[in-house]
């Protein structure tokens, strides 16, 4: 599965995950952000999130971003294969997150 794939597959648990579970659709509803994935060794990809839902996943640097994660591939895929907990990623600077203090607060919990 290349990496592309899996944030697909990522996007895709995210928006059925928010659906179904209406106290974080409320905690996202209104919130509007662009998130850049920065895979050091690979490149970068981005994601919107509107209304609660991610869409527009796309490779490629955008614009402007007010979120940027930052990884290399081997931490991004064992995260994903929950073989590394994000906090320790984040503890051990294989995993950066950039943004304001409530978007970092946010994606911890989204993590």
């Amino acid at each position: 599965m290349t990496v592309e794939d899996t944030l697909a597959s990522l996007v895709d648990r995210f928006n059925r995950k928010a659906a179904a579970t209406p106290a974080m659709a409320e905690e996202l509803n209104g919130l509007a952000r662009t998130i850049r994935i920065h895979l050091t060794d690979l490149g970068n990809f981005a994601v919107d999130l509107k209304d609660g839902r991610l869409t527009n996943l796309r490779s490629g640097a955008p614009s402007a971003a007010d979120v940027t994660i930052t990884t290399d591939v081997a931490t991004f895929q064992g995260l994903v294969q929950k073989e590394i907990g994000p906090m320790k990623a984040l503890v051990t600077r294989r995993l950066a997150i950039e943004g304001t203090l409530e978007d970092k607060l946010l994606f911890r919990k989204l993590l």
